[in-house]
């Protein structure tokens, strides 16, 4: 049972707590596992990813449905390119690594002081991390999505209206309705962004995506990467990506838009099976937008079946800065790439409690949690 002194809390809607009380969690109950948007705060959850793909999961045979959104879904991806515990190992480093490192100094002139704490342009974080995606993924497309277990849903936002195209005025004017419409209900922000899941063909997944307006299409070799650099497109931080390959034409930004940490209907799911979610915080925010409605912030009956894994908020302030990484750390360090890398490998390497305790809470024959 969970304790105030652990690193790791789980939590658990109604139908998994039941099943958790009779006999446990077992990897053969899980069949799906969502990843959330949040930019940086997604590092901490490396240890428990390797764990979780790398030897967990490997001891059942089912399979496994992984969704995600932003760093979500490029967590996600990674998981889909490992067939070992090493690789995935491997694959998780380098992905970390890449996250922690990356920098923009093309935008940072040396000796340049008026540069200072000033962020890149959006043309440069698209082109940097379209390269970097290349890096990790390109030529590996076909291997991801040939996972023997795992199927790839990545998340993306498709904007409407005026959002339908990025534009120096049009696009604040069209979030800036969105964010209007969203005030009144999700529903109605999807007159002008709309859900789009990219879904590994070979399985259906097994929950509807009814919620919200939503179109789902084929993941393919050729809209791999760009729908994962779409998922990733912060609006103003990044371009938007347009015009995917196989997808409804127009402009693709970051699937936290419409699915900050997917509250989607997992109630619904054919079968008895369980969503093991990996999360930084217990809430689980709809939308992007919902951040600052804490209406929208509780537990639903979509989640009556899902198990959520999350730090307590106790060990997070024994975290360097007495938080998780987050993007607001870019502005805090400024140039001093060293100084903003060094604190976030530090609540990496922190984070390997969360996998430890998780790893021996798999063990009991009957697990408590709490409620979700």
């Amino acid at each position: 049972m969970t304790t105030s002194t652990s690193a790791l809390l789980i939590y658990a809607g109604p139908r998994a707590k039941a099943r958790l009380l009779e006999r446990g969690l077992r990897p053969e109950d899980v069949q799906v596992v969502p990843a959330a948007a949040g930019g940086p705060k997604g590092l901490i959850l490396g240890p428990l990813d390797k764990f979780i793909f790398g030897e967990w999961l490997a001891r059942s045979q089912q399979p496994v449905h992984l969704m995600g959104a932003s760093i979500g879904a490029w967590r996600m991806a990674t998981a889909c390119l490992s067939r070992n515990a090493a690789e995935v190992e491997r694959e998780f480093e380098t992905l970390a690594q890449g996250y922690v490192h990356q920098s923009y100094d093309e935008e940072r002139p040396a000796g340049s002081a008026a540069r200072k704490n000033k962020m890149p342009s959006a043309a440069s974080v698209s082109k940097g991390f379209a390269a970097k995606l290349d890096e990790v993924f390109g030529g590996r497309e076909a291997l991801a999505l040939s996972h023997p277990r795992f199927r790839l849903h990545v998340l993306a936002s498709r904007g409407r209206r005026l959002l339908a195209r990025e534009g120096r005025w049009r696009t604040p004017l069209g979030y800036t309705a969105a964010f209007a419409a969203n005030l009144l209900s999700r529903q109605a922000m999807g007159g002008w962004l709309e859900r789009v899941s990219f879904s590994d063909p070979r399985t259906p997944l097994p929950l509807p995506l009814d919620d919200f307006r939503s179109h789902q299409v084929e993941l393919n070799a050729g809209n791999f990467q760009p729908s994962i650099l779409a998922s990733c497109s912060i609006p103003f931080w990044l371009q938007a990506v347009h015009d995917i390959p196989g997808a409804p034409r127009g402009a693709y930004w970051d699937g936290g838009i419409t699915d900050y940490h997917l509250h989607l209907n997992y109630g619904a799911m054919a079968g008895e099976g369980l969503v093991l979610y990996p999360h930084f915080q217990r809430q689980l925010v709809p939308g992007w937008l919902d951040k600052a409605l804490k209406r929208r912030h509780g537990a639903t009956p979509f989640l009556d079946n899902v198990v959520l894994l999350a730090p307590n908020p106790a060990w997070i302030a024994t975290l360097p800065g007495a938080k998780l990484p987050d993007r607001s750390d870019f502005q805090k360090f400024g140039d001093d790439m060293a100084g903003r890398a060094r604190q976030w490998l530090r609540a990496i390497a922190e984070s390997q409690r969360l996998r430890d305790e998780f790893a021996k809470s798999c063990e009991a024959a009957s697990l408590q949690t709490l409620d979700l």
